[in-house]
């Protein structure tokens, strides 16, 4: 489904990077995918790697944090934030870090937004970064290409229902 629904990054600003992706589904089952612990464990990831903790608090002010790890070697990447806006099914946006602890003054700030037209969704990632930087780091991480598999897991949980 990669090549139906290819994600595309652009880099717009020296600070932002954004992700679009469209999914066969209506958005309501798309955020679903992205805010319930149980449906996350399922495709967040690239292949190889399993979502371990996934804690939501779906409120503003409330904490997320995701622990994903190697299946074969066991390495872990930690991302947490904070909710600054809750909009079911069309926004979220959140306060972002990778690692362990949480230090606002690093944070990224995360949009992601769900249109749906025709029972398709189309899926729109905002980050901007803290420095650029770190916003080039990001990019050359082979970031896209794990988002991507990630989505491939996605697709197949949404047409399952």
């Amino acid at each position: 489904m990669t090549e139906r629904n290819p994600v595309i990054v652009t880099a717009p600003g020296d600070r932002e990077i954004v992700v679009e992706r469209v999914f066969d589904a209506p958005r309501r089952a798309v955020f679903a995918a992205y805010t319930q612990p149980e449906l996350l464990r399922r495709w967040f990831g690239p292949h190889g790697y399993t979502l371990t903790e996934c804690v939501i608090d779906l409120t503003v002010g409330g904490h997320w944090r995701y622990v994903v790890r190697g299946d074969d070697d066991g390495s872990e990447m930690i991302l947490q934030g904070y909710y600054r806006e809750v909009d079911p099914p069309s926004l979220l946006v959140t306060t972002q870090v990778f690692g362990d602890v949480y230090i606002a003054d690093n944070a990224s700030l995360a949009s992601a937004r769900f249109d749906e037209h025709d029972s398709r969704t189309t899926l729109t990632i905002t980050v901007r970064y803290a420095t650029g930087e770190e916003r080039d780091q990001m990019a050359a991480s082979g970031m896209a290409e794990g988002m991507g598999q990630g989505y491939e897991r996605l697709d197949d949980l949404l047409a399952a229902g």
